[in-house]
């Protein structure tokens, strides 16, 4: 099974990039992309758990990056915020990691602000308490989330999600985003491999329209996440449908973030015929292998 979707604690997810190596191999992956949020700081310790594996195992290297898009068209509401994969670019291709290095800065930034939001309301939780969970990993809203089910302020981080950390909570701070047409156009200079993520998560927000999603072709935009638990089975099909009027290759994945979601490992998953689509373009960093993998796993 091919998963090219998962979070560690270089991110928002609970286990940390050596554990999260550990668990996919007990979910019976033999594939794995670490995508945490805006950084490539769980690489390394990936990387050294795989060369540890006595079982076949290859590890794709990626980030999700937080975005932006103008907007569908004859759509008054403004910008639309949306994510999108990099797989195997170059960490070190110098407009890439500066941008990497901003979004980061701007997490933390916003992060605070939704903290010192929250505790001028009067809700238990503080800032250090929040840093602590993040374990010095990007800080996001489900590390809010897990300080606000520690104080018993919520029944889960769900919960949280749905009403006090909502983008229509009066706590709420948006996040810095760059222009997904730049975003794409950077990690293909990087020699990575641009992905958009679960585009018609629909319980999101708001979604782009096809019109919108064509658009992404010509900056360099090379597939879609399909298969994802956020996705109706219509959107799955039409989006499966847009894919390869596009030329696009189409993906599966289960967004795992460890506990701090009600999602398992493999949940959703990638053929491996995209995922040869998806290393024919790759060029920034090659892929991670454990020791007994053959070059054909």
């Amino acid at each position: 099974m091919i998963d090219l979707h998962a979070h560690s604690t270089a991110s928002d997810g609970s286990d940390t990039p050596a554990e999260l190596v550990g668990n996919a191999v007990a979910a019976g992956l033999h594939t794995l992309a670490i995508t945490d949020h805006d950084t490539t700081g769980g690489w390394d310790e990936a990387v050294a758990a795989v060369g540890r594996l006595d079982v076949p195992f290859t590890l794709i290297r990626g980030t999700e990056f937080s975005c932006i898009h103008d907007g569908n068209t004859g759509d008054d509401d403004g910008p639309i915020s949306l994510h999108l994969l990099g797989y195997l670019f170059d960490p070190e291709a110098e407009a890439l990691k500066a941008e990497r290095a901003r979004l980061r800065r701007s997490r933390l930034g916003r992060g605070e602000a939704i903290v010192d939001n929250l505790v001028g309301a009067g809700y238990p939780i503080s800032w250090q308490q929040v840093l602590d969970i993040a374990g010095g990993g990007a800080v996001g809203r489900p590390h809010i989330g897990q300080a606000l089910l520690q104080a018993g302020v919520v029944d889960s981080v769900t919960d949280a999600f749905a009403h006090l950390l909502s983008s229509s909570s009066p706590y709420y701070v948006p996040k810095l985003e760059m222009a997904v047409d730049v975003a794409i156009e950077l990690i293909r200079q990087a020699g990575g491999v641009p992905v958009i993520a679960h585009p018609w998560a629909r319980r999101r927000g708001r979604i782009l329209d096809e019109a919108a999603l064509r658009s992404l072709v010509a900056p360099g935009l090379l597939g879609i996440e399909v298969d994802h638990l956020d996705h109706a089975p219509d959107d799955r099909a039409r989006l499966a449908e847009l894919a390869t009027e596009l030329g696009l290759f189409s993906t599966g994945s289960s967004d795992y973030h460890g506990t701090r979601k009600s999602v398992r490992l493999g949940s959703d998953t990638t053929s491996p015929d995209s995922l040869e689509r998806l290393l024919s373009h790759a060029s920034g960093v090659d892929v991670v292998r454990s020791p007994t993998t053959g070059h054909g796993q």
